[in-house]
């Protein structure tokens, strides 16, 4: 990079963010970006100037840290909108080439708030890893039940399960409540994933029924790096009706 001065009343680590994100979309997704110690001579600022700019875009997904190797330019996360869909059938929508590795399958005891929502004392335990185009994006804790799926281990797992459970078990997902929250990288999970300590993941649990009887118990920790919701919202989605004008809530 040749040098360059930053001028004018705005901080300069302001203007260094800016510049730092010209950058990375010219440079593209998974090129890694200068040095702090290139950057503070190119930009002629403080060392504590550049990683503030640098942590700003790293907050915004823009940039990501691999410890030990450096600091690259971030893939763009994916978006979807919150609908009853599988995986793959979302990736596929994308463009993306869905792939899954199975990590666990076997008949095992669930918690008991999941026991209790099946009504069985033993169900399908099931743990995958989700990508798109090779990628880490989710892992998945699931439950499946027993009665209704005899036999699941005997099948294919690394596809759509949605499908196979048309396919095989005549068992169509309908309706599902799904809750969403957040939490941070850590151990194992953070191991399968490929994720740094502490990225920001998204964390669903759903509850899916065919015809009323409870088949799945799923929770799926999502990249938040990596992946985004996009949902709309409008003033008929409140179900409390507003108060009228001149009135107290």
């Amino acid at each position: 990079m040749s040098r360059e001065q930053l001028a004018g009343p705005r901080p300069k680590h302001a203007q260094l963010r800016d510049r730092l994100a010209e950058l990375a979309s010219d440079l593209g997704p998974d090129a890694a970006i200068p040095s702090e110690r290139e950057l503070t001579t190119t930009f002629d600022v403080s060392r504590a100037t550049v990683r503030r700019a640098v942590e700003a875009l790293i907050a915004d997904g823009l940039l990501h840290r691999v410890h030990g190797k450096g600091t690259f330019v971030a893939r763009p996360r994916l978006e979807s909108r919150l609908h009853l869909a599988s995986f793959s059938q979302d990736m596929r929508r994308r463009g993306l080439e869905p792939s899954t590795r199975l990590l666990t399958i076997e008949l095992a005891a669930p918690p008991r708030d999941v026991a209790t929502w099946f009504g069985e004392d033993e169900a399908w335990r099931v743990d995958r890893l989700r990508q798109a185009d090779g990628q880490p994006i989710a892992l998945e804790h699931s439950w499946y039940s027993r009665a209704l799926l005899p036999g699941l281990d005997s099948h294919d797992l690394t596809g759509s399960l949605y499908a196979l459970l048309v396919e095989e078990y005549d068992v169509v997902i309908d309706s599902a409540e799904q809750t969403l929250w957040g939490e941070s990288a850590q151990g194992r999970d953070a191991d399968v994933l490929a994720a740094p300590a502490h990225t920001p993941l998204l964390v669903f649990r759903r509850l899916s029924t065919s015809l009323d009887r409870p088949v799945e118990h799923v929770v799926s920790r999502y990249r938040g790096d990596r992946y985004q919701i996009h949902m709309s919202l409008s003033r008929d989605d409140d179900p409390t009706p507003a108060p009228h004008e001149g009135t107290t809530p």
